[in-house]
């Protein structure tokens, strides 16, 4: 039954702020908001008013609306938070009134009526293209996928059910200029539930492809979905076998439109959505591979170019044959004669005519389409089959989803529209029969007198549409199959010859002058339901006629047996539309309108025109007036008398005698009169909503009065029962949930103690025995004892390499403490190398030299260590232009101040002591005094005290010389390391105690003295020798 006025309820708003409850049962936010059915219009006979309660409801993003048990649906053109897993569990199970109106209450209602009642159910979803059509029906179904219970077999179904959507919409939609993803084919898909309400399995009805899309598209306008997928997402190989180019401007068939890109179309991805939904499907790779061969062999029908002379055609190139044969797998010969001659049969006797060129064209268009066509039915009987319920012996129930076309009505309106526009005629006569059927049978039920209803029956249309032997397809039959010339025109003057006196048809030559205005010769019109519409001739007969024999020779070879003419494509859609009507008049129906608020696909734009012109072609406004002929309002007993007891002294507080005699006093005291109500069997009926309205405004009134006096007591009272019975279930509660902690922290308590005695237990007896090999006894304190020491050693690593710190180990760890600690200073200095840079990288080079050549062996080294070795001590200007300039090209590596002792007397004197690359070289200001190659040097004598003396050994017989250097250099350590590096000397450098000999001149021997002493002291002693004391720095 239909509860036409159930909208008191909360409904939920999806505005900026978000979901926000709001309560509608007190209709305070009408005004603003509108009504959530149209049924409650006071003013249900304007159309201003339908559209404006419209406008209101789409403003605040309230997108569906009810007449009665009809959705009403705008597309709002963008993403609202209303299809969540949370709305959906809102809505299920919940009576269909109880919520705000919504897709998924219809969804549901239809499921619990298909449980309930075990009945078929039907939803039916019309609307022009970019309404929302297809949005819907794919809402509905991932409701049913995520509401409905689940196991792996049918979850399998479900997710065949939702992906059989992006297949379809592949081959059977496309972008047209008023929608980017228009269905172009009617839809009839069966939902199949077993006992448990699960979906098992699923049959899919396609009705009026749009083949003609595939050989020519309107400016602005695509093809097909899937031929621009392959050729943007296809796999190189892929293409490279079909033929293809990755480029749709290569394609006749792709560049009518001239729309090959589409911002919104993402076709590279498409392309993986629809072969991922394939494979989930059932389709194979040899099933995919000889699909795509016949949706690439269409492409290359378009690139088929004719030439020759006029009336006799020929193919100019046969690269396109080649594919073709090779795709469909036919003989090229066979093919080439098929596109470019005609069959004809005379006497018994078969010819071979040829074609001219526009008939050839025509030919292959038409092959085009019935490929492309057949291939679609071919591709719904594949899903339908991976959608068969395993189990068919088993009774199922149905729930059906037609997707199809609302009324349409364009400048130029053809054939195609002439069958949507008769599938609509058809839709809304069984629409109101359905609808006046279910409206009788609550008022019998209810014991009203039933009033018939006025209303227009649309059979009158139907029948000169489909009559038989007097319809218009029946006509248009009889002409495309007569013998002899028959044309568009003769067709059009049949019509006015049988038909003309039709109240319901008009032609250019039976109108009136001012209708002749608006119609052009090659026109009819049609009176619809929805308004008047003309229809264009041109083509309808060839359209109709469709016996190219072209078409038999790529297709099941019984037709090339069977002689019988087949139906024209009108006679097939109406035995198809008469199938459709049986399976919906089988079923309980449910219905959804669909609106598009503006043709340029803005969200929050309202265009008025559009949507009166939308109204208009869905019977909205016919729709509204069957359903408001009876009573506008209807509800139960005990429901109306619980939500307005309040109004009536009788009824207030409660009411104890029969539930009608307590509404018959309620509405007595509320002054309703005798025509504004009627009282059935178990419900109140309500004519007028201002009735209903009145009585809502009074029932707010009494609320604030109620509020407080007697209401405030009450709600006092039962505050303080409800509390007092809250605070002794809370008590309770508490008790029990205290001595239940009591207990849980008692026996954890008891665990730990008995854990804790078991753990010293283990430890001392693991203590007795450590000694000895590893056993039950002892295996727990040796654990413990490694862990301890690996945590000891963990927190006391050593900081850097110089720290020399090490834990001590058990004695069972001995072996691994070891191994751990070279592991540690193998990894301390790897990260302290890798982090030298090169500069002091060299000064540690220089360092480890010199601690080599120094170290334990003269006393001022250590002192030296902390110092930086730097590259020279005397700056440019120190040294002489002319002493560089007499060194020329050799580059100077280090230059310090040294004090020369001479040979004779050990005077001193100030030098600079230079090395180059070959050389050391002594100069006195502006003169180079000595130069030793360091290949001549023999060794450098020092002492192991803390003087800065050293001696350079070099070779008696060497005439450039004049004997061993004296030298004093305040950085010794640093001076003798540098000469030691550039003359590779490293192991030739002597540190004597006492004395050091050394070579004045041709063989003579001088020697040093050293002795250590308080200061540092050089002078020539008496006999002779020079005297050196030095302090001792460091002890050894």
């Amino acid at each position: 039954s239909f509860f036409f006025g159930r909208t008191f309820c909360f409904s939920f708003v999806v505005s900026t702020d978000g979901v926000r409850a709001m309560m509608e049962s007190a209709l305070t936010a009408r005004d603003r908001v509108g009504v959530q059915d149209f049924v409650l219009l006071e003013n249900f006979t304007s159309e201003a008013a339908f559209i404006e309660n419209l406008r209101k409801r789409f403003k605040e993003n309230l997108i569906y609306t009810y007449i009665g048990s009809v959705l009403v649906s705008v597309n709002p053109y963008k993403e609202l938070e209303i299809y969540t897993k949370n709305h959906m569990e809102r809505y299920r199970g919940v009576n269909f009134y109880e919520v705000s109106p919504h897709i998924y209450a219809v969804a549901d209602n239809s499921y619990r009526s298909m449980r309930s009642e075990r009945k078929d159910q039907c939803i039916l979803i019309s609307g022009e293209s970019g309404a929302g059509k297809t949005e819907a029906s794919k809402k509905i179904l991932q409701y049913y996928a995520v509401t409905c219970p689940a196991s792996e077999q049918v979850q399998t179904v479900k997710d065949r059910l939702l992906q059989s959507n992006p297949v379809l919409e592949a081959f059977g939609n496309a972008k047209t200029l008023r929608n980017d993803n228009s269905s172009r084919f009617g839809k009839y898909m069966d939902i199949q539930f077993d006992f448990k309400g699960a979906p098992v399995g699923g049959h899919i009805i396609n009705y009026l492809l749009e083949k003609s899309r595939v050989v020519h598209q309107n400016h602005g306008e695509r093809n097909f979905h899937i031929f621009y997928q392959l050729i943007e997402g296809g796999e190189e190989d892929l293409l490279r076998r079909l033929g293809l180019e990755r480029n749709p401007q290569q394609y006749q068939y792709l560049v009518k439109g001239n729309c090959p890109k589409v911002s919104s179309i993402n076709d590279r991805s498409d392309w993986k959505v629809v072969r991922k939904a394939l494979s989930v499907i059932g389709f194979n790779e040899d099933d995919v591979e000889e699909l795509l061969n016949i949706i690439a062999s269409v492409l290359h029908l378009g690139n088929v170019q004719y030439g020759g002379e006029e009336g006799n055609a020929c193919i100019t190139s046969d690269t396109q044959i080649k594919y073709l044969a090779r795709l469909l797998g036919v003989n090229g010969a066979v093919l080439t004669e098929a596109l470019t001659h005609k069959k004809i049969i005379a006497k018994g006797e078969e010819l071979m005519s040829p074609l001219n060129l526009e008939q050839a064209s025509s030919a292959r268009d038409a092959l085009s389409k019935a490929v492309y066509g057949r291939t679609f039915t071919w591709l719904v009987n594949k899903i339908n089959t991976s959608l068969t319920y395993k189990d068919s012996y088993k009774n199922f129930s149905v729930i059906g989803l037609l997707d199809i076309y609302g009324f349409e009505v364009f400048q130029h309106n053809s054939f195609e529209q002439f069958c949507i526009n008769y599938c609509n005629e058809k839709l809304q006569q069984l629409f109101i029969e359905l609808t006046l059927k279910s409206e009788q049978e609550e008022y019998e039920a209810e014991g009203i007198t039933w009033e018939p209803v006025q209303y227009f029956n649309n059979k009158i249309i139907c029948d000169l549409v489909e009559e038989k032997f007097k319809g218009i397809i029946s006509i248009l039959d009889e002409e495309c199959l007569r013998p002899g010339d028959a044309s568009d025109i003769t067709f059009l003057e049949k019509l006015e010859d049988i038909v003309g006196g039709h109240p319901h048809f008009v032609t250019h030559k039976l109108a009136d002058a001012k209708t002749r205005k608006v119609m052009g010769r090659d026109e009819f019109r049609l009176q619809h339901y929805a308004g008047e519409v003309n229809y264009n001739v041109n083509g309808e007969c060839v359209m109709c006629m469709s016996e190219n024999k072209i078409l038999t020779q790529c297709f099941d070879r019984e037709e090339l047996s069977d002689k019988k003419r087949p139906d024209t494509a009108a006679t097939q859609f109406k035995a198809s539309l008469a199938k459709l009507m049986e399976i919906l008049m089988s079923k309980e129906p449910s219905y959804v309108r669909c609106i598009k608020p503006n043709d340029s696909k803005q969200a929050g734009r309202f265009d008025e025109v559009l949507i009166r012109h939308q109204v208009k072609y869905l019977g909205l406004m016919e729709n509204l007036r069957v359903r408001r002929a009876g009573f506008a309002y209807r509800r139960r007993y005990e429901v109306f008398l619980q939500r307005y007891k309040s109004l009536c002294p009788d009824t207030w507080p409660n009411w104890q005698g029969k539930l009608s005699e307590g509404v018959a006093v309620l509405v007595k005291h509320l002054g309703y009169k005798p025509e504004e109500y009627k009282l059935g069997r178990s419900k109140i009926f309500i004519r007028f909503p201002k009735t209903l309205f009145a009585t809502e405004d009074a029932l707010e009134t009494r609320k604030h009065s109620l509020g407080k006096t007697r209401a405030t007591k009450l709600q006092a009272g039962w505050r303080g029962y409800s509390q007092k019975s809250k605070y002794q279930k809370l008590r309770t509660s508490a008790i029990a949930i205290q001595a239940w902690w009591r207990g849980i922290l008692a026996r954890r308590r008891a665990q730990r103690r008995r854990q804790a005695a078991d753990t010293i237990r283990r430890f001392i007896k693991g203590f007795i025995y450590r000694h000895k090999e590893r056993c039950p006894e002892n295996e727990y304190f040796l654990d413990y004892v490694r862990y301890s020491f690996l945590m000891k050693l963990h927190r006391n690593l050593p900081k850097n390499v110089l720290d020399k710190s090490w834990p001590t180990p058990p004695a069972a760890l001995t072996e691994a403490s070891e191994h751990l600690r070279k592991l540690c200073m193998q990894n301390m200095v790897w990260s302290y190398c890798k982090k030298i840079s090169p500069e002091w990288k060299h000064q540690m080079e220089q360092k480890m030299i010199a601690s080599e050549i120094f170290k334990d062996k003269k006393d001022n080294y250590p002192q030296s260590v902390p110092k930086l070795f730097v590259s020279t001590r005397l700056n440019g200007e120190d040294i002489n232009p002319k002493v560089l300039q007499t060194l020329g090209s050799e580059k100077m590596k280090y230059a310090v101040p040294v004090t020369k002792y001479d040979r004779k007397g050990y005077k001193a004197r100030q030098r600079q002591l230079l090395l180059t690359g070959n050389s050391a070289v002594i100069v006195e200001e502006a003169k180079l005094k000595q130069r030793i190659e360091y290949g001549v040097l023999k060794g450098i004598s020092v002492s192991s005290l803390s003087d800065g003396v050293f001696v350079l050994h070099v070779p008696n017989d060497d005439n450039k010389q004049k004997g061993d250097v004296v030298l004093q250099s305040d950085h010794v350590i640093e001076t003798l390391t540098k000469i030691a590096i550039c003359a590779d000397k490293i192991n030739s450098i002597n540190i004597n105690q006492g004395s050091i000999k050394f070579t004045v001149a041709q063989g003579k021997e001088g020697i040093i003295d050293f002795t250590p002493g308080s200061e540092l002291l050089v002078a020539k002693a008496k006999n002779g020798h020079l005297s050196v004391t030095a302090p001792r720095l460091n002890s050894r």
